[in-house]
């Protein structure tokens, strides 16, 4: 095992080498630069480690002589790479993955702690060391992958063919496909195949109204704005996992943003065309077809964050709610306060910065595999190296499955938004500083956002954390119902109601709130899905029943049947 620097010097001139653009290597250089300022600490942390490791070293010697092999280093439950009995069928297979979870749990948090440097550098250290080490585990290599060792044993070397093939398969497609092609899996028939039309369209979006299901519906209607960085069909998968179709059930009369995938005759399309040319169109759409007066607004992720964007600009252009067009409104996995924005902030700095702004400037866009590659990063162990091994040391056929099929079906991002978005929520945080956006001239302010919410995280989210999302409910001035669900957060939100779930939630009252802890321990946790919570919230804001509107009402009829033309554009 390399010293505690040596380790840091490799990590250094690797990343200095592969990912300059992003910085990494200049964040190890300050991290090795501050342990060598600070031997007694740097002494003190080698130490620990050697403890741990003798400790290891130690039970394996006692359990050669007793056969009682107690496990030191523990694997964690959520960690599927040692879970197979293979891996604890021997000492020398058990004392391997000791040793190395006890030497990358010790390293990240010593690179974390390390003393002198900033947080956000620290942060992002220990988030690369984590990287560096993933892609080290013993179960990504054959010949320290006892499972992969039985299986070509058992299938006399089957495993290894089969593993070969698909490994040169992914090559020829140019990334690790996270999903098998049987059975098939297409958008308007396996996916995405509620009853709707599309009644309006122009260069940014499709609208679609979605049939109703029965003689009447709720007099104010729903309108759902997806992120634009996938495809809006998360929100209707199959029949049983549609939240689309649960609303429709419902008595819910429902509208729903299909963004157009943008090309480089996009780029300088800003984030006020988005808001005003998009969301508030198609808010503007469904309330003339509705004949209503104001809608129910839904947004997910970054729509999410769109959507308290555009609440903050109506409610600082207007004086009076009710001149608002949207009457309450709902936000999945969203954040609004970026000062924690996860672990995506490791990618965040001047570098990296540069390195995206330069890509978008050549192309005009940021391409959809540069921009999936990142987020898989997040998860590595789950994302990319589950399927490295499984697919080319297994030789298994990963299964088809409808979620994976809609993360792989991405989208690009026009450059003048996505830097709106990089600079503005991420690196400056002014979404939430008074006066500090201005859309269409207007100053806008969080605060003086009225209108009820019902805001919804999740306990796993690598992408906007509970933590963050929860901070919206003291920012804004009105009414809102926090909702935490267990899962991450696709799993977490796309959560329907089953008598077989194994989710759980809490949901209460969080108007004001700012403490995470104080609120949770205040709720009681319940089983199965959030979506009957959200629906009876919904229910008491939408009004009464009535007729159905017709599809497209008088001024818009419809164009062609859902899930319309932009979401099939790849």
């Amino acid at each position: 095992m390399d010293s505690f620097l040596d380790t840091l010097k490799k990590m250094t001139e690797s990343y200095a080498t592969q990912l300059d653009p992003f910085g990494i290597g200049n964040t190890f250089m300050k991290i090795q630069k501050a342990w060598m300022q600070h031997p007694q600490e740097q002494l003190e942390a080698q130490r620990e480690l050697a403890a741990n490791l003798w400790m290891l070293n130690l039970n394996a010697l006692t359990s050669i002589g007793t056969g009682n092999n107690k496990t030191v280093e523990k694997v964690a439950e959520g960690d599927e790479r040692f879970q197979d009995p293979e891996w604890q069928a021997t000492l020398g297979n058990s004392l391997m993955v000791q040793n190395y979870l006890a030497y990358t749990r010790w390293l990240e948090r010593v690179v974390y702690d390390t003393p002198g440097v900033e947080k956000k550098d620290r942060h992002a250290g220990a988030f690369w060391t984590r990287q560096w080490f993933n892609a080290l585990s013993p179960s990504n290599f054959f010949f320290t992958n006892p499972v992969a060792i039985h299986k070509a044993l058992e299938t006399r070397g089957a495993s290894l063919a089969r593993g070969m093939e698909n490994f040169l398969a992914d090559m020829k497609a140019g990334d690790v496909k996270m999903y098998g092609d049987e059975p098939a899996l297409s958008v308007g028939k396996e996916l995405a195949n509620t009853p709707g039309s599309v009644v309006y369209r122009n260069e940014l979006f499709e609208l679609i109204q979605y049939h109703p299901v029965g003689k009447k519906v709720r007099a104010v209607p729903i309108v759902i704005v997806p992120p634009w960085i996938n495809k809006y069909y998360i929100m209707d998968l199959t029949e049983k996992k549609s939240i689309i179709r649960f609303l429709v059930n419902e008595g819910f009369s429902v509208f729903l943003i299909s963004w157009k995938n943008p090309g480089a005759d996009m780029a300088d399309n800003t984030i006020e065309k988005y808001l005003l040319k998009g969301i508030l169109k198609g808010v503007d759409v469904a309330r003339d077809i509705s004949k209503a007066k104001q809608v129910n607004a839904v947004g997910y992720c970054i729509g999410g964050t769109a959507l308290t964007l555009l609440l903050a600009y109506l409610n600082s252009k207007h004086t009076k709610p009710e001149d608002v067009p949207i009457a309450q409104w709902t936000t999945f996995a969203s954040l609004a306060d970026f000062s924690r924005p996860g672990e995506i902030e490791a990618f965040i700095n001047e570098n990296s910065l540069a390195t995206i702004e330069q890509l978008m400037d050549k192309q005009g866009y940021l391409d959809k595999k540069q921009m999936s590659s990142a987020f898989r990063m997040l998860r590595p162990n789950s994302l990319i190296w589950h399927y490295v091994v499984h697919k080319y040391l297994y030789g298994e056929t990963p299964p088809s499955m409808d979620v994976l099929y809609w993360n792989s079906d991405s989208t690009r991002v026009p450059r003048a938004m996505h830097k709106f978005c990089l600079r503005q929520f991420y690196v400056d945080n002014n979404l939430v500083k008074k006066d500090a956006i201005v859309i269409d001239g207007q100053k806008i302010d969080m605060g003086k956002i009225t209108q009820p919410l019902y805001a919804v995280g999740t306990t796993e989210d690598h992408i906007t954390p509970w933590t963050g999302t929860f901070r919206t409910c003291s920012l804004v001035k009105g009414p809102v119902r926090y909702t935490l669900s267990t899962s991450g957060h696709i799993l977490g939100i796309i959560n329907p109601p089953s008598p077989t779930s194994k989710r759980e939630y809490w949901a209460g009252d969080a108007a004001g709130e700012t403490n995470t802890e104080t609120w949770l321990a205040g709720q009681t946790k319940q089983g199965g899905s959030w979506w009957g919570d959200w629906a009876a919230w919904l229910h008491e804001g939408s009004g009464a029943m009535k007729a159905p509107p017709p599809i497209g009402g008088d001024e818009y009829p419809a164009l062609c049947e859902a899930p319309g033309v932009y979401v099939l554009e790849t």
